[in-house]
């Protein structure tokens, strides 16, 4: 059984990829995360929280996605993890990074740049990791942020230009 405040966070997400951060009003973030406003605001008593926990609840989603049953850390296991970038945006963001979105939507709030930030550097430092590559943290970055930001307009062809780079990065 799922519990409350997790039910409220997936359907602020769905909510808030669907129509974007300015367009839904209260109601309509209501009625996506299927409770009473009282319970809504109980669980994120302003706009500004529902829009964190709908980010939280992302964040888990996709570190579950793209890091769960890899390969043994190495070559094999960097190229698995930027196919499992690549399905995701297929499947979750056919429109771009939702971190870069709410910052772009709001972006004088800190706690959504510290959250763009923890989000970024959480995936680099489990990407470096599996890749066994702890050196070259921020070259991983910039070939994850490449693929995640061109997507919109490459598709697959982002991922193959990823990968290569990736395999640049060993030798």
């Amino acid at each position: 059984m799922i519990d409350t405040a997790t039910k409220i966070a997936a359907g602020l997400e769905r909510a808030f990829v669907s129509q974007g951060f300015a367009e839904p009003n209260v109601e309509a973030l209501r009625a996506a995360a299927d409770v009473s406003l009282r319970t809504l605001y109980k669980y994120t008593p302003s706009r500004g929280e529902m829009v964190l926990a709908a980010l939280e609840h992302r964040h888990a989603r996709y570190i579950k996605f793209v890091f769960d049953d890899l390969p043994q850390p190495g070559p094999a296991a960097l190229e698995a993890v930027i196919v499992n970038i690549g399905e995701w945006m297929a499947r979750e963001a056919e429109r771009g990074c939702l971190f870069h979105a709410a910052v772009a939507a709001a972006p004088r709030d800190p706690r959504l740049h510290d959250l763009l930030k923890r989000h970024k550097s959480d995936v680099a430092q489990r990407a470096a990791r599996v890749a066994d590559l702890g050196d070259r943290e921020n070259d991983i970055t910039v070939i994850i942020e490449g693929l995640t930001q061109s997507w919109p307009l490459m598709q697959d062809a982002a991922v193959n230009s990823a990968t290569s780079l990736a395999r640049c990065l060993y030798h």
